[in-house]
């Protein structure tokens, strides 16, 4: 019996965009739902690098591109892109926390998209998000990237989980999912 559903895909496959109309779907039946997810920041055409955004609308800076390649301070980098941790856990860790108040009978929603390299920086992201796995109030709507070079503990543990569900996203079956993935959501309330 899977208690949490993950997406997972190459980078730009589509899977923020199925998050957002799962997302849709559920706030329209009054599933209580928050959490955040990744968005590209672009400026001339160029991505930038990325903000989280909750689902409040409260966003805030996730990454940019280094504008020196100096580093000074110790900085944590991906690529091209210089994590700003301090911002990224100033708006989710309260969104973590607070999603599990509330001793209602219904199970809540959280959305967390995604759990990167970039987010991984983070000691207290990957403590609360673990803190949620193996508890029964959250229901964790997530996405992961695919294996790519040195695997990723937190990535491969959730990958592995038995009450974990894994949807695979590709360009031939990400127009046609997004019921399967809802349903898998309402089968984790259950």
């Amino acid at each position: 019996m899977s208690k949490h559903v993950f997406l997972t895909g190459p980078p730009g496959i589509g899977k923020t965009t199925l998050i957002r109309k799962v997302t849709q779907a559920l706030k329209s039946t009054g599933v209580p739902i928050d959490g955040f997810y990744t968005e590209e920041v672009r400026e001339d055409g160029r991505r930038t690098g990325f903000d989280v955004v909750a689902l409040s609308g409260k966003r805030g800076p996730l990454s940019r591109v280094s504008s020196d390649s100096s580093t000074s301070r110790r900085e944590c980098r991906v690529g091209q892109y210089i994590v700003d941790v301090v911002s990224f856990e100033q708006l989710v860790l309260p969104l973590l926390r607070n999603v599990n108040l509330g001793s209602d009978a219904e199970k809540k929603i959280c959305v967390i998209d995604e759990i990167g390299k970039m987010e991984l920086f983070s000691q207290s992201f990957i403590q609360a998000v673990r803190q949620m796995l193996t508890g029964s109030g959250t229901v964790i709507l997530g996405t992961i990237p695919i294996p790519k070079g040195k695997p990723l503990d937190l990535v491969e543990e959730i990958r592995s989980r038995k009450d974990v569900k894994v949807f695979n996203v590709n360009k031939e079956n990400r127009n046609s999912i997004l019921q399967d993935i809802l349903a898998a959501v309402e089968s984790c309330r259950k």
